[in-house]
């Protein structure tokens, strides 16, 4: 352990008294747990900032959350003068309220006025907030899916999208000069600068949601629906808006109903994993549902099970989600004279390029983003800036992400689980499953496997061994599996317009491709392999060829 690392650590014992837990965790700690908490400062980005809670500068604390506020507040300070305002929201997770309110006094002792949602929300809430109330930012608690022991500080602009990487360089630079204990964590006051956003604002991005209905006829809104929030913040919002919608038929799974960051039933609160929906698969049995749902702990993701011909609960995917989202809405708008002149779908590098093949089929136009939606936010923010946000159609993420308007800059999976549940509806009123619907789009643009596969490294000497793994990723690849290698996209150079990242895309033979990136939120290598073949059989077998290589190559 360095001098630095351990002078640090002694400073903290001495001065870190805002909260009662964090001087009895320190002087817990043993040699590589004191090297992991102080090697560096938690890393701020245009994801703002995400780690594990606890002591120390690599931890999520009342201290990193005051020390990026006060930096975040003079970067408003220096753009918005006396103007400066700001919403804050936060979810269910683990001292989520303790950090909103340790922001809010931040803010409010430096004169910029907040906005606060007085209970917890989702994240697409805060964006929606931040663009209503027209504030110069927008700060989010949350670390999304993550298991419970993390936590997160999400930040956005004035716009409602998440901060682009030249104002999050700027904010760093801003947050780098601030020392943990220069700033003051002030009690809040009724005196404060301190507004809670009235019901008003909620209703009002409800009625924004319903408006994204495509469907102008009659449809069987009585499907059995089985709801779980994972324990988060979709409670409320998504039960809202899919009763208003004619939707009453919900069964919620009590053990996940109610706000709790301890995730008791779903350590992995994230509905991309089995484990996450198991409670929710056991209840559809239960009531014999026609269709689950489940929203991530900040409800900007939504899973979904339906049944298939033998009876039992099929989990789809986020790009097969995505994808009949897609059609459903572009045949839909199509039909009824919904479409505009000069339609546009967003989707990120990594999610399904038979997006592009069937926004092609519809004379839709479709542009590539890095991966992450803050980038399909901006695209929007760039339609909106043209004159032209109603083009937009649908963005989404395999990471199952979603959103259909231009109300919010982010992924909503309150927006999700109405369009979903409104397109289940409208193929049930004709007898088709989403499956059988699945079934056809394969059939006319032919089968596409796409999987990820996640490489956890932990602490400091799993960071280094991630990075020496993507140096060796970027000296080249010949082949993956026994297929050769036809192109290498590096997007670290800068690629299509789109900002530098450390991706690297190889496009290999038979119209398929892998994609290699670190995770922006966690310690992770992320793989995501997309196989085109004939039939299921032959692109499982493939894909597996290439998994294993991969495990190999992470070893």
């Amino acid at each position: 352990m360095s001098e630095k690392i351990r002078e640090e650590y002694q400073r903290w014992c001495q001065k870190a008294t805002a909260d009662a837990d964090l001087i009895p965790e320190l002087k817990g700690l043993n040699e590589s747990g004191i090297e992991d908490a102080f090697y560096r400062n938690l890393a701020f980005g245009t994801g703002g900032l995400r780690g594990t809670i606890g002591a120390g500068t690599n931890r999520m604390n009342v201290y990193t959350v005051a020390k990026a506020t006060q930096g975040l507040s003079n970067y408003l300070l220096r753009k918005y003068g006396t103007k400066a305002s700001v919403v804050i929201g936060y979810d269910s997770r683990i001292k989520s309220d303790v950090f909103a309110k340790v922001a809010a006094s931040v803010f409010s002792s430096n004169h910029i006025s907040v906005n606060i949602w007085p209970r917890l929300n989702p994240v697409p809430t805060v964006s929606y907030a931040t663009r209503y109330l027209h504030t110069s930012a927008g700060v989010m608690i949350t670390a999304s899916h993550n298991p419970s022991k993390y936590n997160g500080y999400k930040v956005y602009g004035d716009d409602g999208c998440q901060i682009t990487t030249e104002a999050a360089t700027e904010i760093l630079k801003e947050i780098e000069a601030v020392d943990f204990f220069d700033v003051q964590i002030p009690e809040l006051k009724a005196e404060d600068k301190i507004t809670y956003i009235p019901d008003e604002v909620l209703t009002s991005f409800i009625e924004e949601v319903k408006k994204q209905s495509v469907v102008k006829e009659d449809i069987d809104r009585n499907v059995a629906i089985v709801y779980s929030p994972l324990n988060g913040t979709g409670l409320i919002p998504v039960t809202r808006t899919l009763k208003e919608s004619g939707f009453t038929n919900i069964n919620v799974v009590k053990e996940q109903e109610q706000p709790d960051g301890n995730f008791p039933t779903c350590p992995y609160p994230n509905p991309e994993i089995r484990e996450a929906m198991q409670l929710g698969l056991e209840y559809c049995k239960k009531v014999g549902a026609d269709l689950m749902l489940a929203t991530d702990p900040d409800c900007d993701r939504c899973g979904i099970a339906v049944r298939n011909s033998e009876g039992e609960y099929q989990l789809l995917t986020g790009n097969e989600t995505g994808l009949l989202l897609l059609d459903f809405i572009c045949s839909q708008r199509i039909k009824n004279g919904t479409m505009p002149e000069h339609p546009v779908m967003i989707k990120t590098i990594v999610t399904s390029d038979m997006g592009k093949q069937i926004a092609d089929h519809y004379s839709v136009r479709t542009i590539d983003v890095l991966t992450g939606f803050k980038f399909i936010g901006e695209q929007i923010g760039i339609l909106e800036k043209q004159g032209h946000v109603d083009d937009y159609i649908f963005g989404f993420e395999e990471s199952y992400g979603y959103l259909t308007g231009g109300y919010v800059r982010d992924k909503d999976a309150v927006d999700a689980a109405f369009m979903i549940c409104e397109m289940f509806a409208y193929y049930k009123t004709r007898g088709i499953s989403l499956l059988d619907k699945l079934d056809e789009l394969y059939r006319i643009y032919g089968y596409r496997l796409n999987t990820l596969h996640s490489y956890e490294f932990d602490g400091s000497a799993g960071f280094e061994k991630m990075q020496e793994i993507m140096k060796r990723f970027h000296q080249g690849m010949t082949e993956f599996g026994d297929k050769k290698i036809e192109n290498t996209l590096d997007y670290s150079q800068g690629l299509n317009g789109l900002p530098k990242s450390d991706v690297l895309k190889f496009l290999i033979e038979g119209n398929s491709s892998v994609v290699v990136r670190p995770s922006g939120t966690e310690p992770k290598l992320k793989v995501y392999i997309s196989i085109s073949a004939n039939s299921m059989e032959t692109a499982k077998s493939e894909e597996q060829k290439i998994a294993d290589q991969m495990t190999e190559y992470m070893q």
